[in-house]
């Protein structure tokens, strides 16, 4: 597995660990990289959807909440584009391979957990290579900026393996679902659709709408009680695992009125879509400018939108949750 990334450590390690490489992300090192990406992310899209033109039939996976986000990661990283077919295959796999089913699993799942763990090997010797690239001849992107780190707290070999993987998958997976689920919800629900119309500001806590009502990440199995913790009456023992349930977080009566609505002007929407305290998403303020700006133009430019399939088929994978295909009729897009 190598070394534990940001993710799946505690501090110090992980303290260490996420400011080397938010040096090379954000503030205060590198303040401005976030909004730097804006123009181009506005140009992706209006190219995405000027492709679409002409379609009577799109997938909005495919042909649009994908290629936005893979193609931001890989500028933000310095992971060649044309290298995309490659890693998507590799991460489907290894997405594929994450079933957190009982050990005694049916052959389908052992033939998935095979291939899935193939698949984030051969990830990990691509992204082996790209790194000892960078090396030897730096270039654009943090990738580069983290192995020729020469500060004081620069990542060793391993770890900066470990997390420029990390970086890779979480930096576009997540997002891909998380535009997919915004159009989908909207197409679900044709009032919040037409507020957005008339109100295109509202995209900026629709999107904090949407990361709470379809959480992209459900839940996460990497953390453990470090004592005795009492919760409601039941003893949670030191050592054991907890899996926080962030699906659930967001559709807590008790913590937001009416939770199974979509309010694009919810008030104080604390969310758990980015989790929370030290391990909230390092990537969180990219994927909501890459969301608004997608989910925003798609409104605004595609015409009549319906869905041709609800609910729509979704990945084989219980923690990063999104549909497959979002297959959706239009009448056309505007300029």
């Amino acid at each position: 597995h190598g070394e534990p990334t940001m993710i799946t450590s505690d501090p110090p390690e992980h303290d260490r660990v996420r400011r080397a490489a938010m040096r090379h992300f954000g503030p205060p090192h590198s303040s401005d990289l976030v909004s730097s990406q804006e123009a181009e992310i506005k140009r992706i899209v209006a190219g995405l959807l000027d492709k679409l033109k002409g379609k009577k039939r799109i997938d909005v996976v495919d042909e649009f909440a994908y290629p936005l986000p893979v193609t931001v990661i890989c500028a933000v990283l310095g992971v060649p584009r044309q290298d995309e077919p490659r890693f998507h295959g590799w991460i489907q796999a290894f997405m594929n391979g994450l079933d957190l089913g009982p050990e005694a699993a049916t052959a389908e799942q052992k033939r998935l957990r095979e291939v899935g763990n193939r698949g984030r090997q051969d990830l990990r010797d691509y992204m082996r290579g790209l790194l000892e690239k960078y090396a030897e001849q730096p270039g654009p992107g943090m990738l580069s900026a983290m192995v020729n780190d020469k500060s004081e707290e620069h990542l060793s070999h391993d770890e900066l393996l470990s997390n420029a993987m990390l970086l890779l998958f979480a930096g576009h997976e997540t997002t891909v679902n998380l535009i997919a689920h915004s159009v989908l919800t909207l197409l679900r629900h044709e009032d919040a659709l037409e507020k957005l119309r008339r109100r295109p500001e509202l995209i900026v806590p629709g999107v904090e709408e949407f990361l709470r009502f379809e959480s992209s990440v459900q839940f996460w199995p990497t953390r453990t009680a470090l004592e005795d913790i009492e919760i409601a009456g039941t003893t949670i023992p030191k050592g054991a695992a907890v899996i926080p349930v962030y699906g659930s977080g967001n559709r807590d009566p008790s913590r937001f009125t009416n939770p199974d609505q979509v309010d694009l002007e919810r008030e104080d929407n604390e969310h758990l879509g980015y989790s929370g305290g030290i391990h909230l998403c390092f990537g969180g303020p990219l994927a909501r400018l890459e969301a608004q700006i997608a989910v925003g133009e798609f409104v605004r430019r595609v015409k009549n939108p319906r869905l041709v399939v609800d609910p729509p088929p979704y990945r084989h994978n219980q923690i990063f949750r999104g549909p497959r295909h979002v297959l959706v009729d239009i009448d056309g897009v505007s300029d």
